[in-house]
């Protein structure tokens, strides 16, 4: 579960990261840009740090309100729940819920 967890993040920061890229190149050029709620959406899958990281990078969107706003709030969101993962908390906290709801595959 924990390696799976691990390519999730790699793949959504690295997709996160791809498309505020492209999104800076396409406004350069001209061309069709990608929509926020696509990079926002890629932000709150877990993408954050690759949303943000990019933005830093590349100096895109990083004073276009509201998106850097909820950029950093995934960002933050992200790393708390890392965290209270890491730190065993989750996992106390999701369990007597799981087995109140009838058991499932945590329980």
């Amino acid at each position: 579960m924990i390696e799976y967890l691990g390519y999730w993040l790699g793949a959504a920061n690295g997709i996160a990261f791809g498309l505020m890229v492209a999104d800076k190149r396409r406004a350069q050029s001209g061309e069709r840009r990608i929509p926020e709620s696509t990079l926002l959406l890629w932000s709150f899958l877990g993408g954050a740090f690759g949303t943000v990281l990019a933005a830093r990078l590349v100096r895109h969107k990083t004073r276009k309100q509201p998106f850097a706003t909820w950029m950093l709030i995934w960002l933050w969101l992200d790393i708390i729940l890392i965290a209270l993962w890491a730190l065993g908390i989750f996992d106390r906290l999701i369990l007597p819920v799981a087995q109140r709801w009838g058991g499932g595959p945590l329980a």
